[in-house]
This record gives structure tokens, sequence and C-alpha cells, in this order.
């Protein structure tokens, strides 16, 4: 690392010549390999744009001028090359680096983002308040081509080409989010990328036509040419922007000199690249979905560092689960919004391909169209990450609870997901829906639950359903048995006992398990009822530990303002005010990343603290 070494700032690389800038992006890729190889990341996107980090560093006076990256997949170079070389080892671990960008983090870092297609519309915000405050920046916005299907993008473009605003855009195509990228959008990138007639006469304008009155002139014939050749026109100028590309982005020479033009160019403007997801890496080049983020590796042999013996992922049991559905009942069809191999709906687009759809990043129309599939007969089952359905509440309560039209919500990664931070954790779903009405809410306690509860989701008993369960390895249960019937709004006792009454919803009721058995050694018999619902609560189970427990626990994986513990105290205060609740699960603030052990124990409901509240209790 003899350039690498040296880099503290971009200040660093400003007298740098272009095959200098090749070499420090070689040696970041080498760092970046091996930095994931052992603390895994988000590792194929920001190969592919090591280039482009060190480009914009390097055309642009930072952190003065503004970068603000989307999602951050594809930052790790800009992280690296501004102070954050030697933290980044421990990028994604507690107290370390987010994996994402972060303001709080770095003065390099303009925005942060962890939810996709945020970065134009910041920029413009950004942008219009320099102009606003009269101060001289230029202001660039990065973005993916599977961020650009997400309806937010479109917003931005729309109001900045109005606005005029002097923003560039950086369109990062690489053909591939996590899975591949689909949709009328890619296509159309790819056929603006490929038409050779019109690259070829583009490049040759852009090589005569310098920064003078002939460039004006030419620019009209660019306009003119593209029109010709791409039938459909640009739809970027169409939205005011002034369309540059494509060019290779992991070309140093073609990029700094493009970008260095630009920078001088006033007004909305897009740039369209072209970058190879895992660039410099054959295993990542080669397998690009898998290298997203693809866990621990072998560097030299690329081999991934896989637990054979691992129980079925909780993903997988809902992916295997909805094609044995699917066989059963025509009417099942299932959505995802570019997810498919992260929520295991491969499953079902492998043996039912014509009822699976990836929408693309686009959480809120993904709600919408399942209702549409609804109003006309068929059965949904439409699978968004809990963080991401945050960004589809509006479609939730307006156009499947108003209309009251049978949807299965299925919130993969609910609760505590890890090292992706405070963007990522499963947080607020079981508080944001629990006002809607016309919705159960279900949270199985392992992964027969889970089964069972898919299955029962499609009786005419339930109605919208939302079934949340959490990220990783399910508990080792033998889950391939006949479907049985879970009532919705009916807990059961997991252990029976007096006194203290715990009341466990979802996954986390395994470790109350293990603390209830802890307890039980100390000489304290605590009730368990695993309650399976929030909504409808079983008022039942509430009152029967109100009428044997003088404390009833809550423990719950996810916010407990607004959750279980709400749902119970609410109870408790209207019928048995004489019990005292306390409650368990994630505090009233966001948590930052570190493995899902540490966060549970930082946010105090790992087996010990269970355990010390039920002794403590019990007054013991």
């Amino acid at each position: 690392m003899d350039i690498l070494k040296n880099i503290n700032s971009p200040k660093d690389i400003k007298g740098f010549s272009i095959p200098e800038l090749a070499a420090l992006c070689g040696e970041v890729r080498e760092y970046m390999v091996e930095c994931c190889s052992k603390n895994p990341g988000h590792l194929g996107a920001s190969l592919g744009a090591v280039e482009l980090a060190v480009a914009l560093h390097y055309v642009y006076d930072t952190p003065k001028d503004k970068l603000v990256w989307d999602v951050g997949h594809q930052a790790y170079a800009h992280k690296i090359i501004t102070g954050r070389r030697d933290a980044f080892v421990e990028n994604r671990k507690m107290g370390g680096l987010s994996g994402f960008p972060k303001m709080a983090e770095s003065e390099y870092d303009s925005f942060g983002a962890g939810h996709t297609s945020v970065s134009i519309s910041a920029a413009l915000g950004i942008a219009e308040a320099a102009r606003i405050k009269g101060e001289e920046m230029k202001v660039v916005a990065v973005i993916g081509d599977g961020a650009m299907t997400g309806g937010l993008a479109f917003e931005g473009l729309n109001n900045a080409g109005a606005l005029k605003s002097d923003i560039l855009v950086i369109l990062n195509d690489n053909q591939i989010s996590i899975d591949k990228n689909v949709g009328a959008l890619h296509n159309y990138l790819v056929k603006i990328s490929v038409s050779p007639v019109y690259n070829r006469i583009k490049n040759r304008i852009w090589r005569v036509a310098g920064n003078g009155r002939l460039r004006k002139l030419m620019q009209k014939f660019t306009l003119s040419t593209k029109l010709a050749f791409m039938k459909s026109g640009s739809v970027f100028q169409g939205l005011g922007f002034r369309y540059f590309g494509t060019i290779d982005g992991n070309d140093m020479g073609e990029l700094v000199t493009t970008l260095s033009n630009l920078k001088g160019i006033k007004g909305p403007k897009l740039l369209h690249i072209r970058t190879v997801k895992g660039k410099g890496y054959g295993p990542a080049e080669q397998e690009q979905s898998v290298w997203h983020a693809p866990g621990k590796f072998d560097v030299v042999t690329g081999e991934r560092k896989l637990s054979s013996r691992a129980p079925l992922k909780y993903q997988d049991i809902f992916g295997k689960t909805l094609v044995e559905l699917a066989g059963m009942d025509s009417r099942i069809v299932g959505i995802t919004p570019a997810m498919a191999s992260g929520c295991s709906l491969t499953y079902m687009m492998e043996k039912y391909p014509s009822r699976t759809y990836d929408v693309g990043i686009a959480e809120q129309h993904a709600v919408t169209f399942s209702a549409g599939l609804a109003a006309n007969g068929l059965l949904p089952f439409c699978n968004i990450y809990s963080t991401f359905m945050q960004r589809a509440y509006d479609s939730i309560i307006h156009d499947v609870a108003l209309q009251n039209l049978k949807v299965v919500f299925c919130l993969d990664r609910g609760g505590i997901v890890g090292e992706d931070g405070a963007t990522h954790h499963g947080a607020f779903d079981l508080a944001y829906l629990r006002p809607i009405p016309n919705i159960t809410i279900a949270a199985p306690m392992n992964e027969v639950e889970l089964r069972n509860m898919l299955y029962s989701a499609t009786l005419p008993e339930y109605g919208i359903t939302a079934i949340r369960y959490p990220r990783g390895n399910s508990e080792g249960l033998d889950w391939e048995k006949e479907f049985q019937f879970v009532e919705p709004g009916k807990g059961v006792v997991a252990r029976d006992g007096e006194g203290v009454a715990v009341l466990s919803l979802g996954t986390v009721g395994n470790r109350v398990a293990e603390a209830v058995v802890k307890a039980n050694a100390a000489g304290v018999s605590p009730l368990h009822i695993n309650m399976r619902f929030l909504k409808p609560l079983d008022a039942d189970m509430v009152a029967m530990a109100c009428s044997r427990c003088h404390t009833i626990i809550t423990v719950e994986d996810g916010a407990v303002m607004g959750g279980l513990a709400s749902a119970v105290s609410e109870y408790v205060s209207a019928n048995a005010p004489h019990v005292k609740v306390v409650s368990l699960g994630m505090p009233d603030r966001f948590i930052e990343q570190g493995t899902v052990d540490e966060l549970i124990s930082l946010c105090g409901y790992n087996v010990d603290n269970i355990y010390d509240s039920i002794i403590a209790a019990a007054g013991k």
C-alpha cells in the first residue's frame, strides 16, 4: 500500500497524474477486499465505484463541494480516502464506522443514506440552500441504476429540472442492484448504452466542440441525433436535464476529463457511466448477486466461509412454504421490491415465474400493485423488509387497509438486524402497523409457527395480515409438517407459572424460554405466554396473567413505544391497574451497528436481562 498509506484526505491526491490515480485505485481495491474478507460488508458495488470515488474527490473541492451518495453500498472507497482508512477495519462493527454515509461521522459525508433513491432530492435541497445563502459550491448526487427505479428519484429529477438547479447527477449503471435489475427503465438505459451510432457521433462532437459557441451549436445537434437514433427520446432531457454519456466509469482518464468538463457547465446535468459490479476481484465479477454482501471469504481462493450445519434461515422457511401454498391455491402471487434472493422469493420465481413479481426498488408501488391484484381476486404475498416497508406506509393505509383488500404482508428482517445498523433495523413495524384498522399483526416464535401462520393467512378467517420474522437462522425445529390452523389473535402458554408473567412476541420468546428455565432453577416459576399476535391482542391471556401475577414483563424485538408494551399497558391500565408492567425491547433511540447479540444486550433484552428482570420482579 505504498500510495494509500499516505492518503489521509482528498488533498493528498490533488497533484497526482492519471497513472498515479489508477494505481491508487488498485491499492484501494486490494485494501477493501482484504478488510471485507475478515469483516463482511457490501463489497461488490463499492469495488465497481472505486474510480468514481477517487475521480470525484480529485476533480471537486470536497468537503466544500458536496457529494451525496445514494444508499452507500458504493461508497467504501469514498470513506477510505477521506480520513477513515485505518478505521475501515472496524466498518459496521459496534463503535466503528457505519456501513453507510453518516453526517455525524465525517464532514465529507454530506448526507446520510441507508435507503435507496434519496440522493437526488437531498442534493437538490443542498444546492438550493447554497443558492439562497449565496454559497459557491458544486453538488453531485451519485445514484445506482437499481435505485433509479424508485419513485423518489424521479420526483427529485422532476423538481430539479423545473428549478434548473446547478447539480450533477451521476447514474452509476452496473445493470444490477442486489439481484438483476428489472423493468422498462433498465431496458431503456441498456438501449442508450449500446447504441453504437449515437455514441460514435456524440464522441466525435464532444472532441471538437470545446467550451465556446461551437459547443452550444453542437449540443443541439447532439439532441437531434439522439432523438433520431433513440425513437423514445431521452427521459432525462424530457425532465429538464442535459444528458451526457455513456462513458466507462472504470476508466480513470475518461472520468477525470468528463467530470472536469462538466464542472464548468451550469444547470441540471446527468452523467451516465457504466461500471462493473465487483470490478477487480474475479469472484465478485463472476457472481455479482452473491458478492453484493458475501460474508467472510478467503481472499486468494474466493471461497466464502459458510456454515453447512446451520438451520435454514427464516427467509427460506417463508420461500419454501410459499411454493407449497401456491401449489395448493392458484390465487397466490408473490411480490417483492428488488429483494427476491434476500427474502427467498426466488423459490417461487423458479416454480411459478408467471405468478411472481420483482417490481424493482419501489416499495410503495409494490404495496399498491398488491392491492390491485387483490382487488381483482388474487391473493398477494407481498414480501418487504420491515425497515423498507416504512416507505410504503401511506399505501398500506389508503390502498390496502381502507379498502379492506386482502394482502398478506411478509415483513422480513423484523427486529435487530446487526451490522447494517440504524437504517436497517426492523424497529418500528409493530408500532406503525398497530394503529391501522383491518390488519392482523402476527409474529411467530419459531419456524413451525411461521409456516402455519402463512398457511392460516390464506383462509377466510384472516383478512389483511402482516407476519413479521427476523433475519437469520431459524430455531432448528422439524418444520416440514402438515399445516395447522392458527386462530387469529390467540396466544399460547409456553410455560405455566405464577407471581410474575412474561409476555413475549415473536422469536425473542426463545430467549424468554431460556431465562424462564434459569429462573426456575433459582426458585422462581414465572408464567410465560407466547402472545403470537399483537393485533388483535389476546385479552383473555392478558386477563389471566393479571389475575395470577402481580407483575407482567413484556418482551419484544422492536420499539417498546407503540408495540406489545403499549398494548399490554393500555389493557392493564383500564382493567387491572394494581398490576405492574415492566417493558423490555428497543428503547426510544436509534440503535447503531453491531452484532445482533451485542445490540440486544445493549438494548437490555438478552437472556440475562430477562432473567434479571424476572428475579427483580419476584423480589429475590
